[in-house]
């Protein structure tokens, strides 16, 4: 083991009531359903047979990551702190909506470039992927070690961005990072040589859909 090392495991939530309702989700604020709530719980159980250990935790306020994020660390017996800073991307007059509903309130664009506001009055790619930066570099701050991320699948498709270097694409294009419900991937970084590692991607064995 590398003194320096950090290791950071990105950590998307379990399903939330508005995943189960197709809603786009954004700040609003929908709790874990019941299986939102088993899928932490077959993290929990599987991280701690494999003695999975991490110094500290941070954890969107929202309450489908809050939950999830506290059946793990309640579980492993890790610290955890809320930080808003990694809150689902601000998609503005969309929060809350079904598709139908978006489209008579808020249509989206024909095209968006990295600056559109999502839902009009919310945030752009470019606002959430500086974000993404300001929380890397937060955790970096702090002494090397095992830190857990439990957030959001916009939030961290951003954060996979900055971390590998990809500039924002206009519109639909460029690659994406299909953060499934409780889907989780583990970097380590060497600050000497400025070395990343994605040691897995799409890590989720521990629960099977039907």
């Amino acid at each position: 083991m590398h003194s320096n090392l950090y290791t950071i495991t990105f950590l998307r939530h379990g399903e939330s009531v508005g995943n189960l309702e197709n809603r786009f989700q954004g700040h609003a604020d929908f709790p874990l359903t019941e299986i939102g709530r088993a899928q932490a719980r077959a993290l929990a159980d599987r991280w701690k047979a494999e003695g999975r250990y991490f110094d500290r935790a941070f954890s969107s306020p929202l309450l489908r990551s809050r939950e999830t994020a506290e059946i793990v660390c309640t579980a492993l017996n890790v610290p955890l702190e809320l930080d808003p800073d990694w809150m689902e991307i601000n998609n503005g007059l969309m929060a809350g909506l079904s598709d139908e509903e978006a489209n008579q309130v808020v249509p989206l664009p024909k095209f968006m470039t990295p600056y559109t506001h999502f839902g009009r009055t919310g945030e752009s790619r470019w606002e959430v992927y500086l974000r993404a930066g300001k929380n890397i570099q937060r955790i970096l701050d702090r002494p090397p070690g095992y830190y857990l991320v439990t957030a959001h699948g916009g939030i961290l498709n951003m954060t996979m961005c900055a971390i590998l270097g990809i500039p924002l694409q206009a519109d639909s294009t460029g690659p994406r990072f299909m953060f499934y419900n409780t889907t989780f991937t583990t970097f380590t970084y060497e600050p000497e040589h400025h070395n990343w590692r994605m040691l897995h991607f799409d890590d989720r064995p521990h629960w099977k859909e039907d």
